[in-house]
């Protein structure tokens, strides 16, 4: 009797270990799902599928509604009970019409987007994989709403709501990214980012500065890498992937490899990543404005300016990039999870295209103006606690430390004095975050948050023929540039159609710059500054669900940039005849802004969704007319420059709507559209208003998709409309190296479009190939304020296998 009863119990034992796996599938291809949420609010419990479609859902026992979504899918709501009938096994029903999502991008903590007032997409991993972008920049600009720019291949410096480069936010795995020498110039360190490494992609639109603090202006933009998947029983869960690709209007060259190792406790994931990109060759249908048939060699010791044999060839934009990650995991108990995070990325020396493209007397200016390599490393440990105590439910401690390094290197056409400046930057930061539910209706996230940035900075001369080497102009101050802040955020669920949500952060900000390696070449008035000042911000929003097919949101908030070391220490060249100095005496830059979003389903075949959005930036960081003793003008490189320094001297105002159109058709077809209109004005000296720079033109993207088993295409179309001369901002009407000339020879910005054509299809369970064609009609065109004409006819192919 006793063996039978223990045989019993090895058997019930066996059949509830497998009742808590759950295996979620798609329901046309019937292939496993990897990274479909489920949620629970009562018991609290949450759970990601791995790359087998599976989940340990033990914490949802006796759970009433489980909720189980995934962007591009029908949302479904089952109990535990249900799930259990069903043999732990669900397929999901493709649609792109979900209200609802998970998004961890609000409030660094996984939430409902129903719950969220402020605007918020994601970027599936499925769209990358079809789009194929070549840099995390490009993976933004899948969205079609964010706007991307670029002065050279190596770059892209996204827009968003008519604000850029330092009044937005990047975070890489809640970390900010950050540092106190972004400039209010055109930034590419978002290129340091792996886009095959990056599990999710969220842009949050609007102010973020409550969570994220200085320079959540216009939006954050939130990525995750592939985080160490455990295994859910005593077998080790090995998965991978391996790919390559090739694009052929770069010549592009790229590998990637990826494998996690998963134990119970115990996970690992490493991630590898090279490309190489030979010079971009420009469509052969537009403006010759956009034309620069030569460049520039070294030929013994003379600059010789060559003829090019094909025109269409940008000279120099080539270089290559190589990406390492490892992850760590350990998760001993349900209760603690701690996972340490090693980052990489080292570009080539590249050419920035559009000062490249600068002429003196009748030549070119330049014989090399080149971007350094641009190194970004990052260590990070992460800890995870659930505590249900009366303090928190939910810790998270996020220890960071980052280095950056970036350099330019620049000499005048048969000059022999080669100018490099070379910046790095310590990061070390340090988040602590909590989330508490405080009865049914309320939750409250709250946390603290330290920053410190080590900034080194050196100037370097060279004398190409003897090679002797001297000190030359730093581009900012030796600095270090601090942040502390504290933070509450309150959830307050009204009902289960109307939430609230409001909160507050106050900022501590502080500078200290040491000029005195650039005492010898300017002469500034002052030898150090100091600056210590304080920010309030605060939000408050709320969402009203109409109906199960209807949401409506609005959100007010504020939020701020303080002056970094750029805005307060720098020195350059903006344009020729003018120079950038430092200015010590700067305040905080403030932003308002109102957003009113409606999203509503229509039979769950339309869904359309509206945001229009209101913003005011006061006592805005611009660059203006400034004096040095007492002159306006001073020598610099040779010429005489006007002088001027960045300056709390304007009101910018942003408006604009963003509008999208997702449409179910029949036959597996599918079309959908995302447009995106603003307007920027900005202040100028005289009373008047300009044009803000950084508020693209309308932009959009229209796709049409159909979808099979084991076949996926898309032909879509890319379009930007025409910015002319009068509407260019004043600063960007004189910069001939990069905009297109009228009718009356002004400069400007045409509209143009392009048409595209992509494919992917499963050669087998574990085998895809993706092929596609960019710019079918070889369009040459450049986007607004770029500095490089974007790719010709572009044809890729890539092949990528999952194990």
């Amino acid at each position: 009797m006793k063996k039978y009863l223990s045989l019993w119990l090895l058997l019930g034992w066996a059949v509830w270990s497998h009742a808590q796996t759950i295996t979620i599938k798609d329901q046309a291809s019937n292939k496993p799902l990897e990274f479909v949420t489920l949620l629970s609010t009562n018991p609290e419990a949450y759970a990601v599928t791995d790359v087998n479609g599976q989940a340990d859902i033990s914490d949802f026992n006796a759970a009433a509604k489980i909720e189980i979504r995934m962007l591009g899918y029908k949302e479904v709501v089952k109990s535990y009970a249900d799930l259990e009938l069903m043999g732990f096994e669900i397929v999901l029903e493709p649609s792109n019409l979900n209200l609802d999502e998970i998004v961890v991008s609000a409030t660094r903590w996984r939430q409902s987007s129903g719950n969220v007032p402020m605007k918020i997409i994601s970027i599936s991993p499925k769209d990358v994989a079809l789009q194929n972008p070549q840099t995390a920049a490009d993976l933004l600009g899948v969205s079609g709403k964010v706007y991307i720019q670029k002065s050279q291949q190596g770059g892209g410096s996204p827009m968003i709501r008519g604000f850029a480069t330092n009044r937005l936010l990047y975070t890489i795995d809640g970390v900010r990214m950050n540092t106190a020498i972004f400039r209010g110039g055109n930034l590419q360190n978002v290129i340091s980012l792996d886009p095959f490494a990056i599990s999710n992609t969220e842009v949050l639109f609007g102010p973020g500065s409550v969570i994220y603090g200085s320079d959540a202006i216009g939006g954050v933009m939130s990525f995750q890498t592939l985080v160490p998947q455990l295994s859910i029983d005593k077998t080790p869960l090995i998965t991978g992937k391996v790919l390559t690709r090739y694009a052929s209007a770069n010549q592009e060259k790229t590998g990637h490899f990826d494998i996690n190792i998963g134990w119970e406790k115990w996970a690992l994931v490493t991630s590898f990543s090279t490309w190489d990109y030979d010079h971009l060759r420009q469509g052969s249908n537009g403006p010759d404005d956009y034309l620069k048939d030569y460049f520039v060699q070294r030929q013994e010791s003379t600059d010789v300016v060559i003829t090019q044999d094909d025109p269409l060839l940008q000279i120099p934009t080539a270089y290559s990039q190589m990406n390492v990650m490892q992850k760590v995991r350990f998760k001993p108990n349900e209760k603690w999870d701690f996972q340490y995070g090693f980052h990489y990325s080292a570009t080539s020396p590249y050419g920035r295209y559009d000062r490249h493209n600068r002429v003196r007397n009748g030549t070119a200016r330049y014989a090399e103006w080149d971007y350094g390599p641009q190194k970004w490393m990052m260590n990070h440990l992460s800890i995870a606690h659930e505590g249900k105590n009366t303090a928190y439910d939910q810790m998270t401690l996020r220890l960071a430390q980052q280095s950056f390094e970036e350099s330019r290197i620049d000499r005048l056409l048969n000059k022999e004095d080669r100018n490099m400046q070379t910046e790095n930057v310590e990061a070390y930061s340090v988040n602590l975050d909590f989330i508490k539910k405080t009865g049914r209706k309320h939750t409250l996230f709250y946390g603290a948050e330290y920053i410190l940035n080590d900034i080194t900075s050196a100037g370097m001369i060279t004398n190409i023929s003897t090679e002797e080497v001297q000190k030359g102009p730093a581009r900012y101050p030796t600095a270090t540039w601090s942040s502390a802040a504290i933070y509450v955020n309150n959830e307050f669920k009204l009902s289960d159609e109307f939430t609230l949500q409001a909160g507050m952060r106050f900022n501590q900000f502080s500078t200290n710059a040491d000029f005195s390696n650039n005492l010898d070449f300017y002469p500034f008035p002052f030898a150090k500054a100091e600056m210590n000042d304080g920010a309030l911000t605060g939000s408050i929003g709320a969402v009203y669900r109409v109906s199960e097919s209807s949401v409506i949101s609005a959100n007010l908030g504020t939020a701020f940039r303080s002056p970094n070391v750029d805005d307060m220490g720098k020195v350059f060249d903006s344009e020729p005849g003018t120079v950038t100095i430092p200015n010590p005496g700067l305040k905080a830059e403030y932003a308002s802004n109102l957003d009113i979003g409606i999203a509503k389903v229509f039979k769950e075949v339309i869904k359309v969704d509206l945001t229009g959005y209101y913003t005011i930036l006061q006592n805005a960081l611009v660059r203006r007319n400034f004096e040095l003793n007492g002159q306006d003008s001073i020598l610099y490189e040779g010429t005489l420059s006007q002088v001027q320094a960045i300056q709390n001297a304007a009101v910018t105002k942003v408006y604009g709507i963003q509008a999208g159109l997702e449409w179910k058709l029949p036959a597996g077809f599918s079309f959908s559209s995302s447009i995106n209109y603003q307007i920027g004005e900005e202040e100028l000296d005289d009373g008047i208003t300009s044009p803000s720079r950084h508020a693209a033109p309308l932009f959009g993207v229209s796709r049409l998709s159909y979808k099979a088993k084991k076949l996926t295409l898309q032909f879509y179309a890319n379009y930007q409309g025409e910015r002319k001369f009068e509407d260019l901002a004043r600063e960007e009407q004189s910069k001939d190296e990069i905009y297109a000339k009228d009718s009356n020879g002004n400069n400007y910005s045409p509209a143009w479009y392009t048409l595209n054509i992509k494919a992917l299809y499963d050669l087998s369970p574990t085998i895809t190939i993706s092929a596609g064609m960019e710019n079918l009609t070889d369009q040459r065109y450049r986007p607004y304020s770029a500095g490089i004409s974007a790719p010709g006819r572009n044809f890729i192919l890539s092949l990528s296998a999952n194990f």
